[in-house]
């Protein structure tokens, strides 16, 4: 019997119209656990770098994690994985709500996707019944709303619906698969989607998931349950709200946000605006999510109520959570009013919350400097927010200007041209980055923007402390009660990080620690990933209730693996160094790992090539950024390492190879 999996992938090959259910093998889940890892072993086997993101070569794969399903509190996510249009490299997105549990079950750990159907299809998984169906009549639907006549036409009220709107259908290259509660949005995951004709896929599932031992999982269930009562009566003092307590990021609950409108840049990523939180604005805001917030809810099997239902006047409700609550008003300089109901459209079109205003905002700053003409925007309207609407129809229809712009901004000003270059200053990796220039140089982050896989630096950083806390005293109270730290020495980093003098940034933490620090949070993370588990219960928060002393506990009750926090690592590290394997396999170097040139107003390039030649040096990789042979050996990976040597990116010297190939 296999636990907490259910040891069947569903294999979809749209050219063919051919459904298949496929048994894995249980030697994959103990060296990769699930999720993005077997994600990422499916896609290294069966996606050649040679394999454009639009070719019917490509994979879409949506794989549960290996905790989803049980009652893991919190471990409801969907890992979706496919060659990106934007960065040319592996994009894995992360979503909530309930669709992973319900995909398990069906019966189901993956669905996997290859070619493309001739015709608009949506997938219907019913148990053990499983259709491809006709869906020309939901071309051009929203994401939710087309999620609701499906379920109408199917009957099927508790059917868990992961679709695409607009956007996806046209292959916006930031374009989102939208899934009620939450969605798969960075990397341009929902073009893929669209690109193979799959307007939706549909769930309904009533079967049973085995723990291996189930008395000891439901203790420790009980447990993290306890905790989180504890923590949410014990708020961490002194930190911004959302950091305060548990959960995804808590934006939907916090009306005080001086942090994020004053500390963010606004527009193209370039304004900053102090002292723009004054009594009145407070005051507007909180009405306008108060009158808007229907209601706090939750992902599958969550207390937490991370997110909300938003009813702006005479718009359809929508689910918001998360950072994406401000995006679209920061880029437009405008109000909370407008963030939310430009949001809800965007929503329906199925778009990237983060990209889509900075692409958005880049369009304008071009036409006022110059570079774009009146008449790249055709009946555009005078006023601010009719601009922003009439950019998002522009782009997600891609017709004229927004044909362009919706390839991104580091495409969109390759083609553009005429110094277009100079105004896509935000991007890592051919990919917009959150809204957030510093002034000094923080090298923790500096390693976490640069080699961070996921290209997404809020599912990157997580349990070490942002900053120092002003006195010793408080880091001492802090570091009472931190259990949650893999080593004792991540304690002493922090009792001795100072706001000012010698143990102050860009030199304090010291390389070394840095890299301590941030490989235990980017750890954290993939073991998330790995199991399903959200990050806000996990890697993201302070002092979370799920870290790596209880995670081997979990796997092992709950998936009768023999799992210790030695083997834990190790499996994380093994796929986390596959999916940079994939990526290096695509031409992804050191000189691709790089923020953007303004991140931070005081650099220090010398101290910046010590933190990757010894990051990469940590990691097992050699001064280009590739895994060496040894390092994939000691792992497993002897089937890379083979692949390396064979393409010559690495040599029998462990050199890397002289083509210099790129991800472009």
């Amino acid at each position: 019997m296999r636990y907490a999996e259910t040891g069947f992938n569903l294999e979809v090959d749209l050219t063919r119209g051919n459904i298949e259910k496929v048994a894995t093998d249980p030697r994959d889940t103990e060296l990769y656990l699930g999720g993005l890892g077997t994600n990422a072993k499916i896609l290294w086997d069966r996606v050649p770098p040679e394999v454009e993101p639009f070719s019917p070569d490509n994979l879409l794969i949506f794989g549960a994690g290996l905790l989803c399903g049980t009652p893991a509190i919190g471990c409801n996510r969907t890992i979706v994985t496919t060659i990106s249009p934007q960065t040319k490299l592996m994009a894995f997105s992360m979503m909530g709500g309930f669709f992973a549990p319900e995909l398990k079950y069906a019966g189901l750990d993956k669905v996997i996707f290859r070619g493309k159907s001739p015709d608009l299809v949506y997938l219907w998984i019913n148990n053990d019944t499983v259709e491809l169906r006709d869906a020309a009549h939901l071309k051009g639907k929203g994401s939710i709303e087309t999620a609701e006549i499906i379920r109408k036409e199917l009957k099927q009220p508790k059917a868990q619906v992961a679709a695409i709107g607009k956007a996806g259908e046209n292959r916006v290259f930031y374009a989102s698969i939208e899934q009620g509660r939450s969605s798969a949005s960075r990397g341009g995951i929902g073009a893929v989607m669209g690109d193979k004709n799959i307007k939706a896929i549909v769930v309904r599932g009533t079967k049973d998931i085995n723990v291996a031992e189930p008395e000891e999982f439901m203790g420790l269930c009980n447990e993290v349950m306890d905790y989180i009562q504890f923590r949410n009566e014990n708020p961490i003092p002194g930190v911004m709200p959302i950091l305060a307590g548990l959960g995804s990021p808590q934006e939907m609950k916090v009306h005080d946000e001086k942090w994020h409108t004053e500390n963010f840049n606004w527009g193209n990523s370039r304004t900053r605006r102090k002292g723009f939180w004054t009594e009145d604005v407070a005051r507007e805001w909180m009405e306008t999510l108060d009158n808007s917030r229907t209601r706090l809810i939750s992902c599958y099997n969550c207390p937490m109520t991370c997110g909300a239902t938003i009813s702006m006047p005479g718009l359809p409700t929508y689910m918001m959570k998360c950072f994406t609550k401000l995006t679209y008003t920061m880029g437009a300089y405008s109000d909370l009013d407008f963030g939310l109901r430009i949001a809800q459209k965007a929503t329906e079109y199925g778009l990237d919350g983060f990209s889509a205003p900075q692409v958005m905002a880049f369009a304008l700053e071009l036409l006022e400097d110059g570079i774009l003409h009146k008449d790249d925007f055709p009946d555009m309207p005078e006023d601010n927010d009719g601009r922003f609407f009439y950019l998002l129809d522009k782009i997600v229809n891609r017709e004229g200007i927004g044909d362009i712009l919706a390839n991104g901004t580091y495409w969109a000003a390759k083609e553009i041209g005429n110094g277009a270059e100079a105004y896509a200053h935000n991007n890592i990796k051919k990919h917009e980055q959150l809204p957030l220039k510093l002034s000094m140089l923080n090298p923790i982050y500096f390693l976490m923007y640069c080699t961070g896989e996921k290209i997404n630096i809020t599912q990157i950083e997580g349990q070490f402390p942002q900053a120092p806390y002003p006195k010793r005293e408080h880091r001492e109270k802090f570091c009472e009660d931190w259990f949650h730290v893999p080593d004792e020495k991540f304690k002493q980093y922090f009792l001795d990080w100072e706001p000012r003098g010698e143990n102050s940034m860009p030199f304090y933490p010291t390389v070394d620690m840095c890299c301590d620090i941030v490989d235990w949070q980017e750890r954290m993370h993939y073991i998330d990933d790995a199991l399903g588990q959200c990050s806000g219960l996990s890697a993201f928060p302070l002092k979370p209730p799920y870290h790596i002393h209880n995670y081997p506990k979990f796997i092992s009750a709950g998936a009768g693996i023999d799992m210790d926090e030695e083997a834990l690592t190790q499996a994380a590290r093994r796929y986390r160094t596959l999916v940079r394997a994939i990526n290096i396999r695509r031409g992804m170097r050191r000189k691709d790992e790089r923020p953007p040139e303004d991140h931070w107003k005081k650099r220090f390039p010398e101290l910046e090539k010590e933190l990757l030649d010894a990051y990469y040096k940590f990691k097992g990789w050699n001064n280009d950024g590739i895994p060496t042979k040894e390092y994939l050996q000691e792992l497993g990976l002897d089937y890379v390492s083979e692949d390396f040597l064979k393409r010559g990116i690495l040599t029998d010297s462990e050199d890397a190879s002289s083509t210099e190939a790129s991800a472009e």
